[in-house]
């Protein structure tokens, strides 16, 4: 009969032997740009779903593909899609903001991985409150994507603060599960629909 202290032995040379399971990590890459191709790793996170590609496409041609010089706002950052996209096209600034740890740490590496260096700022704040900060937002911004969790009120608790964050001549990307005539004193000027996902690029009235 084999030993108790053998059996043990055996057992834990067996687990050692396993191999590590780590968390899934989703993916999306960068169709446009200085980083065309690269790959951005995003886990999973209640109300985080990408822009599809062909959406970006299209966004990134009603705004034009070369966005140097400008100032960009990405909301609800997530997966980080559209702010790393403004980047990889010559924004000048792109700020990300997201209230998600492991959200903020994949925008983190994804950055480091990239050298972005200082085009990308990364904040971890709630939405509305830092609209309500324009000083410490460091607006106002040229471009600002909105592509908040669905049937949650953002929009409609955001559209009172966008004066705060835009210049008069600003685009304002929203995406919304209905859609939208407009935000406030935003109109809507191009408007497109994805599936269940209907996306708008609005400029002021």
């Amino acid at each position: 009969m084999l030993s108790p202290s053998f059996l043990l032995s055996s057992l834990s040379r067996n687990l050692d032997s396993l191999p590590i399971r780590t968390a899934a990590m989703n993916s999306v890459r960068i169709i446009g740009g200085e980083w065309r191709r690269r790959v951005l790793r995003f886990p999973d996170s209640i109300g985080l779903r990408p822009t599809p590609d062909r959406v970006r496409e299209t966004l990134f041609n009603w705004l034009g593909q070369d966005l140097r010089g400008l100032k960009c706002l990405d909301l609800f950052a997530g997966s980080g899609a559209l702010g790393f996209e403004a980047a990889s096209r010559g924004a000048s600034q792109v700020v990300m903001v997201d209230n998600e740890p492991k959200v903020l740490a994949a925008l983190e590496a994804n950055a480091s991985q990239l050298q972005a260096g200082d085009r990308l700022r990364i904040v971890r704040a709630d939405a509305v409150k830092f609209a309500s900060l324009p000083d410490s937002a460091g607006g106002p911004f040229d471009v600002l994507f909105l592509d908040p969790p669905y049937r949650k009120g953002w929009v409609e608790r955001l559209v009172p603060l966008l004066d705060n964050l835009l210049d008069e001549e600003a685009a304002l990307y929203v995406e919304a599960e209905q859609a939208l005539e407009g935000c406030g004193e935003w109109q809507t000027v191009r408007e497109g629909r994805a599936g269940q996902v209907y996306y708008h690029l609005m400029r002021k009235r």
